[in-house]
């Protein structure tokens, strides 16, 4: 099916952001791991796995419109050097990564294109939950104070 060429060239810059982050949390999980916060590392690997989904979905989404996947294309990477800061930075990206989202659906709207207006909101959702656990977790680091809070990181990781 030929789909809007202005879509298909907003899915590839969503595609470009879901890649960067796949990248970026997946050095932040081992990161988190080899300093024994496995507590982190399992929940930003699952982040990177939900990126991964999205990746798929997009470019499936991209194929269906008979559009042509960039997957080569990276953004700049923020790898943070603590977690405090690893977690911040995955944030800010979450919370561009919503803001993209947002206009990719009102884009999908303006060209009447529902399968892209549905496969778009469900994503956005997940990065808003994504946001949320970060905003959480900034939050107890503030409240509690960092040591304290690395402290109820420090689990064996089960991956």
């Amino acid at each position: 099916m030929k789909g809007n060429e202005k879509l298909i060239a907003a899915l590839n810059s969503l595609l470009a952001d879901e890649l960067t982050a796949i990248n970026q949390y997946m050095v932040h999980t081992e990161l988190c791991e080899s300093w024994g916060y496995g507590k982190l590392h399992v929940a930003i690997r699952k982040q990177s796995i939900d990126e991964m989904r999205h990746a798929e979905w997009l470019i499936e989404r991209i194929i269906f419109l008979d559009g042509a996947p960039t997957v080569s294309k990276l953004n700049p990477m923020k790898i943070g050097k603590t977690p405090a800061e690893m977690i911040s930075n995955d944030y800010g990206y979450e919370l561009t990564a919503i803001r993209d989202y947002n206009n990719a659906i009102k884009l999908s709207r303006e060209v009447d294109d529902q399968g892209s207006l549905e496969l778009l909101t469900k994503i956005l959702k997940m990065e808003e939950d994504h946001a949320d656990w970060a905003e959480v977790q900034l939050a107890q680091i503030e409240q509690m104070g960092l040591e304290n809070y690395l402290v109820n990181q420090v689990e064996k990781s089960a991956s």
